[in-house]
């Protein structure tokens, strides 16, 4: 892992949205190399634009990066009430990079940092990684069940 910088963002990550920073405050088109990141190495974020990941940047609460040189090779973002209520989101490692670590890592930062810590309750959503989320402590809870609302296909006021 010494090989690999990870970089705890400010809330919003202004420097990775608006001047594409990476590892020690240069710029590396941040932005540019998250999109590739995404499109390249998951299913349910390949027609995310600059502009809606940087919406999502902006209302993230925690964000972190991973980096090998210039390269972003994970990434992973929280929300949080800091309270009740904690939602990871967007934990992604580039194929080429995985079984290093570096998932965990991301997911460690996360969990540490102070806008989460304290927090009651922390969610993720899966489909691929519950065996990997389980080995960070995730548990299925009993009789509790995943609804989702999707606002493209109810748009009807009610």
């Amino acid at each position: 892992m010494n090989k690999f910088k990870i970089v705890k963002h400010a809330p919003g990550a202004p420097g990775l949205r608006y001047l594409g920073l990476g590892p020690n405050f240069a710029p590396q088109q941040g932005m540019k190399k998250l999109i590739s990141l995404l499109h390249k190495n998951t299913f349910w974020a390949k027609n995310r634009s600059i502009a809606s990941l940087s919406k999502m940047l902006s209302n993230s609460d925690v964000v972190i990066s991973v980096w090998e040189n210039k390269n972003l090779i994970g990434f992973g973002r929280a929300t949080t009430d800091q309270t009740f209520r904690a939602v990871l989101w967007d934990i992604i490692v580039d194929k080429e990079y995985q079984i290093n670590g570096i998932g965990m890592k991301i997911v460690q930062s996360i969990l540490q940092n102070k806008l989460i810590c304290k927090v009651e309750k922390i969610y993720i959503m899966t489909t691929h990684c519950q065996k990997f989320y389980s080995n960070n402590g995730f548990i299925v809870p009993e009789g509790q069940s995943l609804m989702v609302y999707n606002s493209s296909t109810n748009n009807k006021l009610i």
